[in-house]
């Protein structure tokens, strides 16, 4: 049996006509009764009952109309279903965001995504370090990973999409607090809150920086990998932090943020995926977020590998 016997078989029950059966299926008459009669013969089972002037279905046809409908929108669905997968427009993402872009990036891509793939399953990850994002997609956990810069992988591609400035978050009952902005230098006695140390984050390493730079090394009394842990930590006075001003998105009482008038010290927020990364729902998906964030960056540029700025 073939799908074509189906399909025939379905045109006759539904239009309980041979001659205009024939005609919806292009085709000759007699060997569109020819076609049934094989069926038939092949099931062993009387499907139609035909006179001079209609053409009737039997109880067992009347099933097997039921049965064969579903089978040929089954088939229909599937290749529907090939389609959209071929065309990026159906399919699983894993999408990783470092813990600083959580709060503020997280809430708006997932509802764009939805809104313009709603078909694409997403699996989103928050407050992911970069170290471990980069492992993530290596291990085919992440397709797309939203990190912080400088990663130096050869079988990734990394695009910066902005910059930001370090920020203060303070204890709301932190005498500087009530300033609108503060210098660097007049937390050096302040104990500090920070990201993990020894390479485990970028964010880390620029906080040292910016304070060397500022005259002093700070006091770090407490190292969590989590951003809203931080923030908790500063809320209920444990010490001050720097974070990157996006991180303000991330309200928490207790704390307050306030911009930094002696640093100049950026961090940079980078989209990275797999070099061979070849399926389309994610080369879909890295589009839509480059759109969401406001980039226009070159398809050529974006194709060499290379950590590209782009601000």
């Amino acid at each position: 049996m073939e799908l074509r016997h189906l399909r025939y078989f379905v045109a006759v029950a539904e239009e309980c006509h041979f001659g205009r059966a024939a005609a919806r299926l292009n085709m000759a008459q007699p060997p569109l009764s020819q076609q049934i009669r094989q069926l038939e013969s092949e099931l062993g089972v009387q499907l139609l009952v035909r006179s001079t002037r209609k053409v009737e279905l039997t109880p067992a046809g009347r099933r097997y109309l039921e049965r064969a409908t579903l089978i040929l929108g089954a088939v229909q669905e599937a290749g529907d279903e090939v389609l959209r997968i071929d065309a990026g427009l159906l399919g699983r993402v894993a999408i990783g965001f470092t813990g600083s872009a959580t709060y503020e990036l997280l809430p708006n891509l997932a509802r764009s995504l939805r809104v313009d793939l709603p078909d694409i399953d997403l699996d989103l990850k928050g407050e992911m370090l970069t170290p471990s994002q980069v492992d993530a997609l290596l291990n085919h956990r992440l397709d797309v990973a939203l990190l912080r810069p400088p990663v130096r992988n050869p079988d990734l591609v990394v695009q910066t999409l902005r910059r930001e400035p370090l920020i203060a978050v303070l204890p709301e009952t932190h005498l500087l607090a009530v300033e609108p902005a503060i210098m660097l230098s007049d937390l050096q006695r302040d104990p500090f809150i920070s990201y993990p140390s020894h390479h485990r984050s970028v964010v880390y390493d620029a906080v040292f920086d910016a304070c060397q730079r500022a005259g002093f090394t700070p006091a770090v009394v407490q190292e969590v990998g989590e951003t809203s842990t931080l923030v908790s930590f500063v809320a209920a006075g444990l010490g001050v932090a720097l974070v990157p001003a996006s991180v303000q998105h991330l309200r928490i009482t207790g704390a307050t943020y306030r911009p930094l008038l002696d640093s100049t010290s950026e961090v940079e927020l980078a989209i990275a995926h797999r070099r061979d990364e070849a399926g389309t729902h994610v080369l879909r998906v890295l589009t839509r977020i480059r759109e969401v964030l406001g980039e226009s960056t070159r398809d050529s540029a974006f194709a060499t590998g290379e950590q590209i700025e782009t601000s």
